[in-house]
């Protein structure tokens, strides 16, 4: 989408005085197969599969017993369609605006309901731009905490259409011209 000159209705308390809004749009939500989503995918899919085998093996001895692997069952059943469809989710329910300072991605997720967050972009701030297909346009980064540490998870603008455009506009922030 393109520029506007005055916010649009919503904005008007969000933005600092005198921000404007530069770009708005919305990632492509098609789901993608990358080589992370495919290992998650398959080990997913394995500790259903051994889950399935030792139901089976315990429904021959009698009894109830091989209920107890339906819970295993269902969670790599998650694992594995969580990595397939999750990104696709996710981006289906995010919405993206550039203003002259900063860079919003407001997502409006079942659970955690309606988020809107702010990064702002300033000279210091480290941007990377993935060309390809749909482009991405990163500008910060978070860590998770996982049993192995913590794990950098990158954040932007995810699959978007008008990548190169987004990123030369955050060049242009940075360098006072916007």
């Amino acid at each position: 989408m393109s520029a506007a000159a005055q916010p649009p209705p919503g904005w008007e308390e969000l933005l600092d005085p005198g921000e404007r809004i530069l770009w708005q749009g919305r990632p492509d939500g098609a789901v993608v197969l990358r080589p992370r989503n495919m290992a998650a995918f398959l080990f997913g899919l394995a500790f259903a599969g051994f889950a399935l085998f030792w139901m089976v093996m315990a429904a021959q001895a009698g009894g109830m017993f091989w209920a107890f692997g339906l819970i295993h069952f269902s969670i790599g059943l998650a694992l594995s369609f969580g990595a397939l469809f999750w990104g696709a989710f996710r981006r289906r329910r995010s919405w993206y605006t550039l203003t002259d300072r900063r860079a919003f991605i407001a997502t409006d997720m079942p659970l955690k309901g309606k988020q809107l967050q702010s990064y702002p972009i300033t000279d210091d701030t480290a941007l990377r731009y993935d060309e390809g297909e749909l482009d991405s346009v990163w500008f910060a980064h978070d860590y998770r905490s996982n049993k192995n540490g913590s794990t950098r998870v990158d954040i932007g603008f995810e699959r978007i259409s008008e990548g190169e455009k987004v990123y030369r506009l955050m060049r242009d922030i940075q360098r006072g011209a916007a």
